[in-house]
């Protein structure tokens, strides 16, 4: 019973999560030359806990609403799966999303009592985003689009930055810009081959309201937010040279562009558009916290 459970929780995209704390301990690293490794161990944790508590809930009510028996699945969409063909796992996920939700306020508890009430509003916001997001957030279109790139990116990535250095700076927020554009654009264009399946029950994410073709308009502008924050970031200063690390990135996000405007409504050929799309959402935090630690 308990692998199925564990097969809920997504753990293959736990690696995301992986990425953008790598990133927020970078920014640690590039401010101050050191990172506490009992802190960056404990916030992992938090993180890939939090990550994981989304996708057992969000697993859990696509079993109970029946999305899951209507889902067009992909590679990088439509859910595990799983809870259909083992439907008595069905009680023990939701319970493992409430267990994983908790200690993850545990742990946000914990670092509040060691640098004070600021880190107090991320983490409200944190929580708030894990108990709404299937339920509330996915029936709002620009919610769904905004919310994966909050958790991901300011969430996450200032969020590790804070844990690690004790206060807020333009660097961390500027640097989780990146992760907020793309991991936005990772969410909405796995939403493309399930328009018909969630509209079913009630969600209207972008490619619903808008149509997938217009939602296409929206990914490309998203792909260049992400690579000209870097730009930013480091012709205000705020950003070492050595973060330009992570453009030719931009070369793979741009060119799959045309190829998503394309085909937006052929699901067959999106697939390989979303595999690619899941390299670029990896690959550029990536350099840019290698370019961090490097500088």
């Amino acid at each position: 019973m308990l692998q199925p459970v564990f097969g809920t929780s997504r753990p293959k995209f736990l690696l995301l999560t992986l990425v953008c704390v790598y990133l927020g301990a970078a920014v640690a690293w590039h401010l101050q030359g050191m990172i506490d490794p009992g802190r960056m161990v404990l916030v992992l944790v938090g993180a890939l806990l939090a990550h994981a508590s989304v996708n057992l809930l969000n697993e859990y009510d696509d079993f109970r609403s029946g999305l899951d028996f209507n889902t067009l699945r992909t590679p990088f969409s439509g859910g595990s799966g799983i809870l259909p063909v083992n439907p008595d796992a069905a009680p023990l996920t939701l319970a493992a999303g409430i267990a994983t939700l908790v200690i993850t306020g545990v742990i946000g508890l914990y670092f509040v009592s060691l640098h004070g009430l600021a880190l107090l509003p991320l983490g409200i916001l944190g929580l708030a985003l894990i108990v709404a997001y299937t339920p509330w957030v996915t029936r709002n279109p620009l919610l769904c689009l905004l919310a994966p790139g909050l958790g991901f990116g300011p969430l996450m990535v200032v969020g590790t930055s804070y844990v690690l250095t004790g206060g807020y700076s333009w660097s961390a927020w500027i640097a989780s810009l990146v992760p907020f554009f793309l991991a936005s654009n990772l969410l909405l264009l796995n939403q493309f081959p399930d328009v018909e399946a969630d509209r079913c029950v009630g969600r209207r994410h972008l490619p619903i309201s808008i149509g997938r073709r217009r939602s296409a308009w929206v990914y490309a502008g998203f792909t260049c937010c992400a690579y000209l924050s870097i730009i930013g970031g480091v012709a205000a200063d705020v950003l070492p040279v050595s973060g330009l690390l992570a453009l030719p990135v931009a070369l793979i996000g741009g060119a799959i562009i045309p190829g998503i405007r394309r085909n937006a409504t052929d699901i067959e050929k999106l697939k390989p558009l979303m595999g690619w799309n899941l390299a670029v959402t990896l690959l550029t935090p990536l350099l840019l916290a290698t370019g961090l630690f490097v500088a």
